[in-house]
């Protein structure tokens, strides 16, 4: 029996793509004002849910760190805590150097400038119940509190409210999201802006892949300080892990091959099998570097001004509002959108873009995270080794 084949999210989006600029080369005004309708409209409830999502994610996460809080837990989670704002300030740093000498500023807003404006048909507005500010720190109390209750009632419901916004990001916004995506990229064909972005896009990605393997060289050499041992072998050893996650785009998918790549590396199986599953959660260096890398391409495409305080603040929300992101394809990006808009200023069509930038390097992004597992592994291994065979690993 033949079974039917499967398009993931990213062929979808690839394809969604390459029909937005065919379409949008031939389409008619009154036909593509329908795509930007619902463009309108399904960037109205992106911004609806967001906050919703934040809390439905992030209070769960800290209230779990929170409950069960014992040594080894927090020092790891600090240590990959620390890891993701490190990589997105390298990827600050890095970016700032290589990508004014690839994108052409002038091109690109001299472009859009002179492009004709689709107005949607008619527009709904759909206000969010909190801004994204008012969403973090409702998370960071609800988890909080939490953490600290000994009634199990509330959180409760707040696990059934993180499953109502996962069934809501994977049943509604995610199918929808191509369609999204085709809307956003047949109006900057028909605007005249798609030839600049897609050449924008090509150095943005070698750009990306590079910083990726920089991070995971500087990662086991960091590592090596505590394990003693030879980061490029460790590194090496751990490529089993980098590349089924390359292929499957998931790190809790991965955990078997990580697990097992990180006690070949010499971490004891005991330290291992509680560090690993927790990483798979919290640990998002690939993730942030790739979400600061796109977010820098776009500003400095679209002229816009930043600066470094500006995103040290932004990597610092990044790496906790991305804490236990939604287990779907880019759920990194979708809990990141809220932020993306209120602390850098980016629009719907913005938005698009770096959604449509972050899923054609999904699995790359997902690779880094969980190989990087590994190094933290040796890091908590040689702080903890003489507590590790009192520990019990949480795998099966």
């Amino acid at each position: 029996m033949k079974h039917p084949i499967k398009f993931g999210l990213l062929p979808r989006i690839l394809l969604a793509i390459a029909f937005g600029i065919a379409t949008g080369l031939i389409v008619p005004e009154w036909l593509a004002r329908v795509f930007v309708t619902f463009n309108s409209v399904f960037s109205e409830f992106l911004g609806f849910i967001i906050p919703l999502l934040i809390v439905g994610f992030v209070a769960p996460a800290i209230s779990d760190i929170g409950r069960n809080a014992g040594k080894m837990l927090v020092v790891t989670t600090l240590i990959a805590y620390l890891m993701t704002f490190a990589s997105g300030m390298l990827s600050y740093f890095f970016s700032d150097l290589a990508f004014p000498s690839i994108i052409k500023t002038d091109a690109y807003v001299a472009a859009k400038e002179s492009a004709p404006a689709l107005a949607p048909y008619f527009n709904i507005e759909i206000n969010p119940l909190m801004n994204v500010m008012s969403a973090l720190v409702l998370a960071f109390t609800l988890g909080l509190c939490l953490a600290n209750m000994k009634t199990d009632g509330l959180r409760n419901v707040m696990s059934d409210f993180r499953e109502v916004i996962n069934k809501t990001i994977s049943s509604v916004i995610i199918p929808l999201l191509p369609l999204y995506i085709f809307g956003i990229f047949m109006s900057m064909t028909i605007s005249g802006e798609v030839g600049q972005m897609l050449k924008t896009f090509a150095g943005i990605i070698l750009v990306i892949f590079a910083l990726h393997v920089g991070l995971l060289v500087l990662q086991y050499c960091l590592a090596s300080l505590f394990s003693r041992k030879n980061p490029f072998k460790a590194l090496w050893t751990m490529m089993p892990a980098y590349f089924t996650a390359l292929g499957t785009a998931s790190s809790a998918a991965t955990i078997p091959v990580t697990l097992r790549q990180t006690i070949a590396v010499g971490v004891d199986k005991n330290i291992a099998g509680f560090v690993v599953p927790l990483c798979a959660t919290i640990h998002m260096s690939g993730s942030t570097l790739k979400i600061v890398a796109c977010a820098m391409a776009l500003m400095i495409t679209h002229g816009m001004p930043f600066d470094l305080p500006m995103f040290a603040g932004f990597i610092a929300m990044l790496g906790i509002t991305i804490v236990a992101a939604p287990g779907v394809p880019g759920g990194a990006i979708m809990a990141s959108l809220g932020l993306l808009s209120s602390m850098l200023g980016f629009s719907e069509a913005d938005n698009a873009l770096m959604i449509a930038l972050y899923i054609a390097m999904d699995s790359f992004g997902t690779a880094c995270n969980v190989t990087g597992d590994g190094a933290i592994a040796q890091i908590v291994a040689r702080i903890f080794r003489k507590k590790a065979a009192n520990l019990q690993p949480d795998i099966k």
